[in-house]
């Protein structure tokens, strides 16, 4: 039995909870991967999957199995890394987990990193804050970029590096006719923009969960005529001129090159939220995380950033 094929197979079947689709993800077919789960339950003399007509879940046994086969996975990511990285060029992949808010300037980091250390691979993926902080602890992630306000100091395992701070926007369709790109507006008070027909994210989102308090805070609860968990529709709402939208300053800058669109700081309240990289608070690391590292720490790369959007807060 391949021991270390064998726990790929069990973390895909956990990511996807398909056993087709985790068998597809490995490049091996179905049986193949139900063959090499029953070897290990032989193995280790317990039931691992509780199966039924479709995958239902893992057994107290196959959870703990689950955690060790991501331990052990991780290592050997370190391992090879360590002997394929010569000279100060890391070589690998990392995994970036990224809150939608923050997707420009995640595409920025990951396209420079590579630039920088063309050996590599980042694999940026767009999460909710709570599936960022899962995976950094379940070692899926490597990284993640989000809402650092979410991590205490002192408590849990992961530590943070802030980068910049996020601010908010109304968005909408210009009303001047001819308007090219983005038209800076007066500030407008969350109040008023209360009264605009809104697109929203959902309320799976931290992001939407600052938004809606700081609404609340300006004395009028808000009901978006549209909910998306879905940057580029948050964006081409407002576009499209039916509807208005709240953005954060990263995704006012991503859209600059769309025509007709005004925006308004909004203020009363004033929001600042950081954002910054998290990583698991451990000794170790990989070749690659320490390059990412390296590179989040240089202020150099965020004013690059910053140039692109226009509307970033060191």
């Amino acid at each position: 039995m391949n021991l270390l094929a064998s726990m790929r197979y069990l973390v895909a079947l956990d990511e996807h909870r398909h056993f087709a689709r985790a068998a597809q993800a490995c490049f091996v077919t179905q049986p193949a991967l139900s063959n090499a789960l029953r070897a290990l339950e032989e193995e280790f003399g317990a039931a691992i999957v509780k199966r039924g007509r479709t995958f239902v879940g893992f057994t107290d046994e196959g959870a703990r199995l689950l955690a060790s086969a991501r331990r052990m996975l991780h290592e050997e990511q370190l391992l090879r890394q360590d002997m394929s990285s010569v000279h100060g060029q890391p070589q690998g992949r990392l995994s970036i987990g990224v809150v939608p808010s923050a997707e420009p300037i995640a595409a920025r980091f990951a396209a420079m990193l590579h630039a920088k250390y063309p050996g590599t691979t980042p694999v940026v993926r767009s999460m909710s804050s709570q599936e960022i902080e899962t995976g950094l602890e379940e070692l899926t992630l490597d990284m993640g970029l989000g809402f650092i306000e979410r991590v205490r100091p002192g408590v849990g395992s992961l530590r943070t590096l802030a980068q910049y701070t996020e601010h908010y926007f109304l968005v909408r369709k210009a009303n001047s006719v001819g308007t090219q790109g983005i038209q800076f507006g007066e500030p407008m008070p969350w109040q008023a923009a209360a009264a605009l027909p809104l697109c929203l994210m959902t309320s799976e989102m931290h992001n939407r969960h600052i938004v809606d308090a700081a609404f609340a805070k300006a004395g009028a609860p808000v009901r978006p005529v549209l909910e998306t968990n879905s940057l580029l529709t948050l964006a081409l709402s407002a576009v499209s001129g039916a509807v208005c939208s709240v953005m954060p300053g990263a995704l006012v800058g991503a859209v600059r090159a769309y025509g007709e669109l005004e925006i308004h700081p909004l203020t009363e309240p004033e929001v600042n939220t950081p954002i910054g990289f998290m990583v698991l608070a451990s000794e170790r690391m990989s070749r690659t995380l320490d390059a990412a590292l390296t590179l989040a720490q240089d202020a150099a790369w965020l004013r690059h950033a910053a140039v692109h959007s226009g509307l970033l807060h060191a």
